[in-house]
């Protein structure tokens, strides 16, 4: 009979963590306007930024979890808010008066991310000395912002992107290495929206969804100075053995004799980056705390193993079956019952053509290895979520593994290699009845891995 309790703590400490990381209460308990000065309390200090200098105050962001953060702002700025431009993931939305939201195409880009991209840099090209931006960046703001580049005279279409996006996500890329790559093929990200925004002042208040914070990563860094290298994108390009797949047009680029014989082609100039400042406001590391508080609260004796966990997404969770087996077994250190964290970004490289993400793969990885599990096992239990609530292009956050889903698996007849050679988890969990959709959370810090061994 499946067991009750461990599943329901693995949905509470899911949640509690979601709950932390809320980009609406962040920036509510974070940014108040005072008389005329806007106020935003970090963990050590307090920025001030007096507001009678500005004739005009605009919103801007992408990213999907844009929406509730453009709704706090309107509720702090009341009438002050002369106007603004989000982009955000189809479905996470909400509900603004001053603020236009476009949903756009994640995580491959659309015409509606080529058309934000266009609206947000015709904004801030009329800006001036008067003009103050608040800029919304969160994770996935890459694929909502698309301005096809220039390079030479040659110009990049949205289908080159598209399928420049699409060999990157398939060839096991980390986000950093594609962030590269998407920052030398783009006319806003790497720094170039703060280019388009001088001489106005910025303030950019950002929610992380890369491993190690790297603010010149998340959403490929619009308004963070880049120095990215030529070199390094060849470097990328090369590794993965993309030069044969990527677009013609792309292709000769990274080809030309100029981008390998330049060693720069950076947005980094001091001057520009004087009028920006940009705040990180929440991370990976803020959900695991709030997990660990649950898990403690719940009765398990809590291990946080890392916020910065990369790699194959089925290599990785052999880690943790290894962990759970002992710890399951007795031979390590905590006593169950045992809650083990853990967050990050993995990748999968595509094989197959089923469906799923890298939280459903690393769950049906697990699943196999439990498999094999040793007779008497059945006290583990393992949730793999994407803090944003959608595991790559389907509707599922991630999906659970135990021995409850092994028989349930069984007993619908499902093969567990041929769904993972496939890369077809959405799939096996689906007919197995345990993908874990807990919807749009409006938020986006990377993913959870919870473990439980009772």
């Amino acid at each position: 009979m499946k067991p009750s309790q461990p599943f329901s703590d693995l949905k509470a400490i899911y949640n509690a963590a979601i709950k932390r990381v809320d980009p609406y209460a962040m920036i509510q308990s974070r940014v108040t306007l005072d008389n005329n000065t806007l106020k935003i309390r970090l963990d050590n200090q307090e920025k001030s930024l007096a507001l009678e200098k500005f004739k005009t105050i605009y919103v801007l962001g992408a990213g999907k979890a844009t929406a509730p953060m453009a709704k706090a702002i309107e509720e702090i700025l009341g009438p002050k808010l002369s106007g603004g431009l989000i982009s955000v993931k189809k479905g996470h939305t909400d509900t603004l008066n001053n603020i236009e939201i476009i949903e756009a195409g994640h995580p491959v880009p659309d015409e509606n991310s080529r058309s934000a991209a266009q609206q947000i840099i015709d904004i801030a090209a009329k800006a001036d000395e008067t003009t103050l931006f608040i800029n919304l960046i969160s994770g996935g703001g890459s694929a909502l912002l698309a301005c096809p580049g220039e390079y030479e005279g040659a110009s990049i279409t949205l289908s080159d992107k598209q399928k420049t996006t699409q060999a990157l996500l398939a060839c096991g890329a980390e986000i950093n290495e594609i962030n590269r790559v998407r920052k030398q093929l783009s006319g806003i990200k790497g720094g170039k929206l703060a280019r388009h925004m001088y001489p106005a002042t910025s303030i950019n208040l950002i929610l992380s969804d890369v491993v190690g914070d790297d603010l010149s990563a998340i959403a490929s860094g619009p308004t963070a100075p880049d120095f990215t290298t030529f070199a390094q994108t060849i470097g990328i390009v090369k590794k993965y053995g993309l030069s044969s797949i990527l677009p013609p047009r792309v292709a000769k680029i990274f080809e030309s004799d100029r981008m390998q014989q330049t060693t720069n082609d950076t947005i980094s100039d001091d001057l520009i980056f004087s009028k920006v400042d940009n705040i990180l406001l929440g991370n990976n590391l803020s959900a695991l705390n709030a997990a660990r508080q649950q898990a403690g609260i719940l009765g398990y004796n809590t291990l946080v193993l890392s916020s910065r966990i990369t790699g194959e997404a089925r290599e990785i969770a052999l880690v943790f079956y290894g962990m759970a087996q002992d710890i399951a077994l007795g031979n390590l250190p905590p006593q169950p019952p045992v809650c083990v964290l853990a967050g990050g970004e993995t990748t999968v490289t595509l094989k197959g053509n089923g469906k799923g993400g890298r939280n459903q793969e690393m769950a049906l990885s697990f699943l196999q290895a439990l498999e094999a599990a040793p007779a008497g096992i059945e006290n583990i239990f393992f949730l793999s979520g994407a803090t944003d609530g959608n595991d790559g292009p389907t509707d599922a956050a991630g999906a659970f593994a135990s021995q409850a889903v092994l028989e349930a698996g069984k007993k619908a007849a499902l093969d567990i290699n041929k769904y993972l050679g496939n890369n077809d988890s959405y799939t096996y969990f689906d007919q197995a009845g345990y993908l874990f959709r807990p919807g749009p959370t409006n938020t986006n810090v990377c993913d959870l891995q919870i473990l439980i061994v009772t």
